[in-house]
Protein backbone atom coordinates (compact mmCIF):
# COMPACT_ATOMS: atom_id res chain seq x y z
CA UNK A 1 0.00 0.00 0.00
CA UNK A 2 1.39 3.30 -0.80
CA UNK A 3 -0.05 6.44 1.18
CA UNK A 4 0.30 10.32 0.86
CA UNK A 5 0.19 12.18 3.67
CA UNK A 6 -0.68 15.92 3.64
CA UNK A 7 -0.21 17.73 7.19
CA UNK A 8 1.19 21.22 8.03
CA UNK A 9 2.52 20.43 11.30
CA UNK A 10 6.34 18.79 10.71
CA UNK A 11 5.90 17.08 13.81
CA UNK A 12 2.87 15.31 13.65
CA UNK A 13 3.25 14.22 9.73
CA UNK A 14 6.41 12.88 10.25
CA UNK A 15 4.74 11.22 13.13
CA UNK A 16 2.58 9.95 11.30
CA UNK A 17 4.97 8.57 8.28
CA UNK A 18 7.13 6.37 10.89
CA UNK A 19 4.15 4.84 12.35
CA UNK A 20 2.85 3.71 9.21
CA UNK A 21 6.27 2.92 8.02
CA UNK A 22 6.80 0.48 10.85
CA UNK A 23 3.73 -0.91 10.22
CA UNK A 24 4.59 -2.07 6.35
CA UNK A 25 3.02 0.76 4.54
CA UNK A 26 4.71 3.01 1.71
CA UNK A 27 4.68 6.88 2.65
CA UNK A 28 4.65 7.81 -1.03
CA UNK A 29 4.99 11.68 0.17
CA UNK A 30 4.43 14.16 2.72
CA UNK A 31 3.23 17.51 1.55
CA UNK A 32 1.66 20.63 3.92
CA UNK A 33 -1.12 22.02 2.42
CA UNK A 34 -4.22 21.06 -0.24
CA UNK A 35 -2.24 22.34 -3.38
CA UNK A 36 0.75 20.15 -2.79
CA UNK A 37 -1.56 17.04 -1.86
CA UNK A 38 -3.51 17.46 -5.08
CA UNK A 39 -0.17 17.91 -6.81
CA UNK A 40 1.20 14.52 -5.27
CA UNK A 41 -1.53 12.61 -5.92
CA UNK A 42 -1.59 13.27 -9.22
CA UNK A 43 1.98 12.38 -9.63
CA UNK A 44 2.14 9.30 -7.29
CA UNK A 45 -1.28 7.72 -7.33
CA UNK A 46 -1.12 6.53 -4.20
CA UNK A 47 -3.72 3.82 -2.81
CA UNK A 48 -4.60 6.35 0.38
CA UNK A 49 -4.31 9.70 1.56
CA UNK A 50 -4.21 10.66 4.83
CA UNK A 51 -4.96 14.67 5.16
CA UNK A 52 -5.83 17.26 7.71
CA UNK A 53 -9.14 19.26 7.06
CA UNK A 54 -7.44 22.79 7.88
CA UNK A 55 -3.93 23.46 5.89
CA UNK A 56 -2.65 26.94 4.83
CA UNK A 57 -2.84 29.44 3.37
CA UNK A 58 -6.40 30.26 5.52
CA UNK A 59 -6.61 26.70 7.74
CA UNK A 60 -10.62 26.96 7.60
CA UNK A 61 -11.01 24.23 4.49
CA UNK A 62 -8.44 23.73 2.08
CA UNK A 63 -7.43 19.74 3.29
CA UNK A 64 -11.56 19.03 2.62
CA UNK A 65 -11.76 20.78 -0.53
CA UNK A 66 -8.60 18.37 -2.06
CA UNK A 67 -10.11 15.49 -0.63
CA UNK A 68 -13.39 16.24 -2.07
CA UNK A 69 -11.35 17.25 -5.48
CA UNK A 70 -9.68 14.15 -5.14
CA UNK A 71 -12.67 11.89 -4.50
CA UNK A 72 -14.40 12.54 -7.73
CA UNK A 73 -11.51 12.84 -9.53
CA UNK A 74 -10.08 9.58 -8.34
CA UNK A 75 -13.08 7.31 -7.08
CA UNK A 76 -10.99 4.29 -5.87
CA UNK A 77 -8.74 6.55 -3.56
CA UNK A 78 -8.96 5.63 0.45
CA UNK A 79 -9.33 8.86 2.43
CA UNK A 80 -8.80 9.40 6.14
CA UNK A 81 -9.55 12.86 6.81
CA UNK A 82 -7.77 14.06 10.15
CA UNK A 83 -9.37 16.96 12.79
CA UNK A 84 -8.99 18.61 15.47
CA UNK A 85 -12.71 19.11 16.62
CA UNK A 86 -16.25 16.75 15.52
CA UNK A 87 -17.02 18.25 12.41
CA UNK A 88 -20.17 15.68 11.60
CA UNK A 89 -21.67 17.27 8.92
CA UNK A 90 -18.50 18.01 7.11
CA UNK A 91 -17.63 14.10 7.75
CA UNK A 92 -21.47 13.22 5.85
CA UNK A 93 -20.19 16.14 2.99
CA UNK A 94 -16.80 14.16 2.40
CA UNK A 95 -18.47 11.00 2.54
CA UNK A 96 -21.38 11.85 0.17
CA UNK A 97 -22.29 8.97 -1.72
CA UNK A 98 -19.66 6.91 -1.29
CA UNK A 99 -18.26 5.85 2.50
CA UNK A 100 -15.95 3.12 1.03
CA UNK A 101 -12.70 3.72 1.30
CA UNK A 102 -13.67 6.88 3.82
CA UNK A 103 -12.03 7.61 7.22
CA UNK A 104 -13.19 10.54 9.26
CA UNK A 105 -11.01 10.87 12.57
CA UNK A 106 -10.04 12.62 15.44
CA UNK A 107 -6.49 13.63 15.42
CA UNK A 108 -6.21 12.12 19.54
CA UNK A 109 -6.82 8.83 17.46
CA UNK A 110 -3.11 9.61 15.69
CA UNK A 111 -1.50 9.13 19.55
CA UNK A 112 -2.80 5.10 19.32
CA UNK A 113 -1.04 3.45 17.22
CA UNK A 114 -2.49 0.39 16.67
CA UNK A 115 -6.28 1.72 16.03
CA UNK A 116 -5.20 4.61 13.73
CA UNK A 117 -2.44 1.86 11.63
CA UNK A 118 -6.00 -0.51 11.96
CA UNK A 119 -8.29 2.27 10.08
CA UNK A 120 -6.03 3.17 7.69
CA UNK A 121 -5.80 -0.08 6.23
CA UNK A 122 -9.52 -1.23 6.38
CA UNK A 123 -10.20 2.09 4.65
CA UNK A 124 -7.71 1.11 1.87
CA UNK A 125 -9.11 -2.37 1.73
CA UNK A 126 -12.76 -0.54 1.03
CA UNK A 127 -13.79 -0.12 4.73
CA UNK A 128 -15.18 3.03 6.80
CA UNK A 129 -13.31 4.30 10.04
CA UNK A 130 -15.52 6.92 11.42
CA UNK A 131 -14.52 8.14 14.52
CA UNK A 132 -16.42 7.00 17.76
CA UNK A 133 -17.18 10.57 18.83
CA UNK A 134 -18.33 11.89 15.84
CA UNK A 135 -20.96 8.92 15.68
CA UNK A 136 -21.89 9.65 19.83
CA UNK A 137 -22.71 13.24 18.48
CA UNK A 138 -25.27 11.64 15.89
CA UNK A 139 -26.72 8.90 18.67
CA UNK A 140 -27.51 12.17 21.61
CA UNK A 141 -31.05 12.64 21.84
CA UNK A 142 -31.78 10.33 18.62
CA UNK A 143 -35.63 9.30 18.25
CA UNK A 144 -35.97 5.26 17.31
CA UNK A 145 -36.12 5.97 13.95
CA UNK A 146 -37.41 2.40 13.47
CA UNK A 147 -34.01 0.62 14.93
CA UNK A 148 -34.47 -0.90 18.43
CA UNK A 149 -31.65 0.78 20.76
CA UNK A 150 -29.48 -2.18 20.39
CA UNK A 151 -29.50 -2.62 16.82
CA UNK A 152 -28.64 1.31 16.74
CA UNK A 153 -25.47 0.09 18.85
CA UNK A 154 -24.68 -2.17 16.06
CA UNK A 155 -24.71 -0.12 13.58
CA UNK A 156 -23.01 2.60 15.37
CA UNK A 157 -19.62 -0.02 15.53
CA UNK A 158 -20.30 -1.20 12.28
CA UNK A 159 -19.58 2.77 11.04
CA UNK A 160 -16.88 2.57 12.99
CA UNK A 161 -15.73 -0.26 10.65
CA UNK A 162 -15.97 -3.01 13.41
CA UNK A 163 -15.81 -6.40 12.07
CA UNK A 164 -19.01 -8.55 13.51
CA UNK A 165 -16.36 -11.00 16.10
CA UNK A 166 -15.24 -7.26 17.23
CA UNK A 167 -18.96 -6.03 17.48
CA UNK A 168 -19.83 -8.90 19.67
CA UNK A 169 -17.10 -8.98 22.17
CA UNK A 170 -17.98 -5.34 22.39
CA UNK A 171 -21.72 -5.66 23.32
CA UNK A 172 -21.13 -9.27 25.13
CA UNK A 173 -23.01 -10.88 22.65
CA UNK A 174 -22.81 -13.90 20.36
CA UNK A 175 -21.56 -12.95 16.75
CA UNK A 176 -24.75 -15.18 15.90
CA UNK A 177 -27.00 -12.14 17.42
CA UNK A 178 -24.69 -9.68 15.75
CA UNK A 179 -25.88 -11.25 12.20
CA UNK A 180 -29.33 -11.25 13.30
CA UNK A 181 -29.12 -7.54 14.21
CA UNK A 182 -27.71 -6.52 10.96
CA UNK A 183 -30.37 -8.85 8.40
CA UNK A 184 -32.55 -6.86 10.84
CA UNK A 185 -30.87 -3.53 10.27
CA UNK A 186 -30.45 -4.22 6.41
CA UNK A 187 -34.32 -5.07 6.29
CA UNK A 188 -35.56 -1.98 8.08
CA UNK A 189 -33.18 0.15 5.94
CA UNK A 190 -34.38 -1.34 2.59
CA UNK A 191 -31.24 -2.41 1.52
CA UNK A 192 -31.61 -5.10 -1.43
CA UNK A 193 -29.47 -8.31 -1.34
CA UNK A 194 -26.24 -7.35 -2.55
CA UNK A 195 -22.55 -8.59 -1.25
CA UNK A 196 -22.23 -8.32 2.53
CA UNK A 197 -19.48 -5.57 2.31
CA UNK A 198 -21.74 -3.49 -0.60
CA UNK A 199 -24.53 -3.45 2.48
CA UNK A 200 -22.30 -2.91 5.12
CA UNK A 201 -20.84 0.44 3.61
CA UNK A 202 -24.71 1.28 2.53
CA UNK A 203 -26.16 0.31 5.99
CA UNK A 204 -23.06 3.05 7.16
CA UNK A 205 -23.96 5.52 5.14
CA UNK A 206 -27.45 5.65 5.52
CA UNK A 207 -26.29 6.10 9.18
CA UNK A 208 -24.29 8.79 8.96
CA UNK A 209 -27.30 10.59 6.65
CA UNK A 210 -29.27 10.40 9.72
CA UNK A 211 -31.54 7.57 7.42
CA UNK A 212 -31.92 5.58 11.26
CA UNK A 213 -33.32 8.69 13.32
CA UNK A 214 -29.84 9.28 14.23
CA UNK A 215 -28.98 12.34 12.49
CA UNK A 216 -31.76 14.34 11.19
CA UNK A 217 -31.00 17.84 13.38
CA UNK A 218 -27.17 17.80 11.01
CA UNK A 219 -27.20 19.98 7.98
CA UNK A 220 -26.11 17.91 4.87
Amino acid sequence: MRVVIAEDLVLLRQGIARMLAQDGIEVAAEVGDGAALVTAVVAERPDLVVADVRMPPTFTDEGARAVLLLRDRFPDLGVVVLSHIVEPALALRLAADRPARFGYLLKDRVLDIDDFTAAVRRVAAGGTAIDAQVIDHYIGGAGPGGLTAREREVLSLLAQGWSNAAIAGRLFISERTVDSHLGSIFTKLRLPPDTEHNRRVRAALAWLRGETGAGSDVPA
